[in-house]
């Protein structure tokens, strides 16, 4: 419990340098600092309590089909279902479609802590929160009503169901077909594969949000979008579970190949637009990817530094050996890992509270303005937030030594957990290139422009307390804006900046490392 109560600690104090959040917090005032440390609080417990002790047995125990239909692990469906029922999977839902109508950024806050817990069972959570804003935004009003009561009681649940085995990030390239009926439902045909809880036993009944080719239209103009239950009417849909991947982690969340063979599902939104409707759904689930990395990462610092004060090696021969966080090795590696969850949480608040502001402000101007820099931000958010998982909990098992490499600990699970996050939802090098060709080239730079003037303000704000702090992030933003100018003069040479794509990225990454920075104790 203590490294929650520590992890929602920091949140509540990171928060409170964030001048994103600040900005809400004058629009939306009754959300005081008081109130957000009580709900972080009330997160913390129920990740303690509630979920972690999931964590462990879910990744020994796995999933398996019995008579056709996917088991998860024990305890699942029970702590899905309060879940649900505690409003957490509904947080940031408008109170019209019954949600709390939290800002994005409590969210955002929250979610760390119960990825923290289990990440496993987290999965199908996120993929229904974010399907709730999806039908919000484009389903007919009762289709709408109908689900996203069910599905925020954890009554149902809900899928992203994209990939093919032969059409994974090449979304052009989709064969499963739809045909609509006379009765106006449309019947689907085809294969869909790494589908996270595809099926399951936690709720009743699933709904795929499902993209499929409508007429003869090559690539992702010929794409729409529908919602496919796996019931109708009391009964099975056409959906079969043809196959549970045997994965190197996240072992109690189903990775399943479905067939659909005539499953009937409804159009969501326009035809033929179906990929522009689902990015209400996949922006809000890199977001959650930068999350699952960022609680998996504060779970690696704590239990690091924990075991540095506790394991005792070393010192002069004559004399009781010392805590290994006093050797000067461990005690670099562990600012690093620090350094890195601490920055990487920085920055996804500001990004939520951005997201926030670009729905909430009063003026237009500023609520572009927050829309071009969220869009700037998520790539690299959804990135470097899957690497912090994944980087600290390497290094974690470091500073460890052998007992970080074996089961007693849990690192290595958080390793393995956390090793597919820069895959899905857009892998690296597709962040990467989202990063150069949309948010330089096409925007235009505006988001970039965006960044450059809030980094500006926070490096001057801190440049009378910290001034060699101020002046490396003045240094990191002129590195960034000089490869941005180049990248920017390569337009015509497209396949020679695209090679530095993932290279630039990371350099704007390194200035918002810097500027964060200035915020962390």
């Amino acid at each position: 419990m203590e490294g929650f109560r520590a992890q929602a600690g920091r949140t509540a104090r990171l928060l409170q340098a964030t001048s994103g959040w600040q900005a809400v917090q004058a629009i939306l005032p009754d959300y005081d600092s008081e109130t957000v440390e009580a709900i972080l609080r009330e997160a913390a417990a129920f990740a303690a309590t509630e979920l972690a002790p999931l964590n462990a047995v879910s990744d020994r125990q796995g999933c398996r089909i019995v008579d056709g239909r996917v088991k998860t692990p024990a305890g699942f469906a029970q702590a899905y279902r309060r879940y649900a029922e505690a409003g957490w999977l509904g947080m940031d839902l408008p109170e019209a479609h019954g949600g709390q109508g939290l800002p994005l950024t409590l969210q955002a806050a929250c979610l760390p802590l119960f990825e923290r817990g289990c990440v496993s069972m987290m999965m199908a959570a996120g993929s229904s929160r974010a399907a709730c804003h999806l039908l919000a935004a484009v389903a007919e009003p009762a289709l709408a009503e109908e689900w996203i009561g069910q599905l925020l009681a954890g009554e149902w649940t809900a899928t992203i169901c994209i990939s093919e085995p032969d059409a994974g990030s090449d979304v052009g390239r989709i064969r499963t077909t739809a045909v609509q009926g006379s009765d106006g439902l449309w019947q689907i045909h085809g294969v869909k594969s790494w589908i996270s809880f595809g099926d399951h036993d936690l709720a009743s009944r699933i709904g795929h949000c499902l993209l499929a080719r409508t007429g003869k239209t090559a690539g992702t103009a010929g794409l729409s979008l529908f919602l496919v239950p796996n019931q109708t009417g009391g009964k099975a849909n056409g959906i079969t579970v043809q196959r549970i991947e045997e994965k190197m982690g996240l072992h109690g969340s189903p990775t399943c190949i479905l067939g659909f063979d005539g499953a009937r599902g409804w159009l969501l939104g326009e035809e033929g637009r179906g990929l522009h409707a689902l990015f209400h759904m996949i922006e809000l689930m890199r977001l959650q990817t930068g999350c699952q990395g960022l609680g998996l990462a504060s779970a690696a610092a704590d239990i690091a530094e924990a075991y540095a004060q506790d394991r005792r090696q070393g010192g002069p021969a004559d004399r009781p050996p010392v805590p290994i966080a006093q050797h000067p090795d461990v005690c670099r590696q562990l600012s690093l890992l620090r350094r890195q969850t601490e920055v990487t949480r920085a920055a996804i608040l500001e990004s939520a509270a951005r997201m926030d502001l670009a729905r909430l402000a009063p003026d237009e101007k500023l609520r572009a303005d927050m829309r071009d820099f969220s869009a700037f931000m998520l790539p690299m958010i959804k990135t470097f937030g899957a690497e912090a998982g994944f980087e600290v909990s390497n290094r974690a098992i470091q500073v460890m030594g052998a007992a970080g490499y074996t089961k007693e600990w849990p690192v290595e699970q958080h390793l393995r957990d956390s090793r597919v996050m820069t895959i899905y939802e857009g892998t690296t090098g597709i962040q990467a290139i989202d990063f150069l060709t949309r948010r330089l080239w096409r925007d235009q730079g505006r988001g970039l422009a965006v960044f450059e003037r809030l980094m500006r303000e926070g490096i001057a704000a801190a440049a009378a307390d910290r001034p060699a702090e101020a002046a490396e992030a003045e240094a990191a933003l002129a590195a960034f804006l000089g490869m941005a100018a180049e990248l920017n003069a390569l337009q015509g040479k497209p396949e020679e900046a695209l090679y530095r794509a993932e290279d630039y990225m990371r350099c704007a990454w390194a200035a918002v490392t810097a500027w964060m920075a200035l915020r962390l104790d």
